[in-house]
């Protein structure tokens, strides 16, 4: 059975219904095809993939060995159709052995309430927010950092000290979420070495001559069949992917003169806006990204290992 029209439709309603800047839902994804029903009769369906990644892969830092991503397809029946999917799903797992390093996650629109008990009830949390901040009018120059802290562009010869900025969020990470990788500093250093390479918008903090803060950035199209265009709104956005501050400077406002600096830099270059991935279990950034203006737009749900999906 493949996913029908009417599901897709309806599909598209409900996001949009449940916050009006979601992109539609473009179509339905390849994968296995699961179909449910609810007790009132209600036929919904979803599309289960897997995907593996490999030793030394990027992906590795944010996910699991081995996943299983379900794509549902509720229809109009609420919390009852979710439900009855993630059951389904349930069963189907039974004739897998996912092993230690699996998960099985779930990408679904932050503000669609009624799905949220459901995937409660059956184990997941939300591992990660994508959030976005939508670009205003052109503000004003960044005001003065606070006392004797510079801002720059960092270049190649700031490697050492921008790995070892960003391995700070890696060790914090760890303590508030159930995925630590202790060779997380390997699996990034090639990308972050052809990233300064090639000039890209990596922001450092420094006090006194010595780095405290990193804000890793860079430029991501939404455009028509693109793979952003099924979670951002269209036009070009400025994506912010590792901000990190030294314990011992925290409080001090150094981090929200680091993204007035960013946001500024964005701006001026004609960005739609900017958005980013935080865990909402993570007691810093789950207060910090919402001060500066972030909005939560999808929520990954996980459950980890695959096997303790309810």
């Amino acid at each position: 059975m493949t996913i029908a029209a009417g599901l897709l439709a309806a599909q598209q309603a409900r996001f949009a219904a449940a916050d009006p800047v979601l992109p539609a839902p473009a179509g339905v994804p390849e994968g296995e095809t699961l179909v449910a029903a609810t007790a009132r009769g209600g036929r919904v369906a979803a599309v289960l993939q897997t995907h593996h990644h490999d030793p030394g892969a990027l992906d590795l830092l944010w996910s699991a060995e081995r996943v299983w991503q379900l794509f549902p397809f509720p229809g109009e029946t609420g919390t009852e159709g979710m439900d009855a999917l993630l059951r389904a799903w349930r069963h189907r797992m039974d004739a897998e052995s996912p092993g230690a390093d699996s998960a099985c996650t779930v990408t679904w629109p932050s503000r669609d309430a009624p799905a949220v008990r459901a995937f409660l009830a059956h184990g997941m949390v939300p591992i990660s927010v994508l959030a976005l901040r939508k670009a205003p009018p052109p503000p004003p120059p960044p005001s003065s950092p606070p006392s004797g802290l510079t801002l720059r562009q960092a270049g190649p010869e700031d490697f050492e000290e921008v790995l070892a900025l960003v391995a700070l969020t890696f060790d914090y990470t760890a303590l508030v979420t159930h995925r630590a990788r202790p060779g997380a500093s390997g699996l990034v250093t090639p990308q972050l070495k052809r990233n300064l390479a090639a000039g890209a918008p990596i922001w450092l903090a420094e006090c006194d001559g010595v780095a405290v803060a990193i804000a890793d950035c860079g430029w991501i199209e939404s455009t028509p069949g693109s793979w952003a265009a099924e979670l951002l709104p269209p036009g070009r956005w400025g994506y912010v992917n590792t901000v990190a501050t030294r314990p011992e400077f925290r409080g001090r406002g150094v981090g929200q003169a680091l993204m007035a600096a960013v946001h500024h830099h964005f701006h001026q270059r004609g960005a739609t806006g900017t958005y980013l991935y935080y865990n909402p279990t993570n007691p810093l950034s789950s207060v910090f990204w919402p001060r500066q203006g972030y909005r939560p737009l999808w929520t990954y749900w996980e459950v980890q290992p695959a096997s303790a999906l309810r």
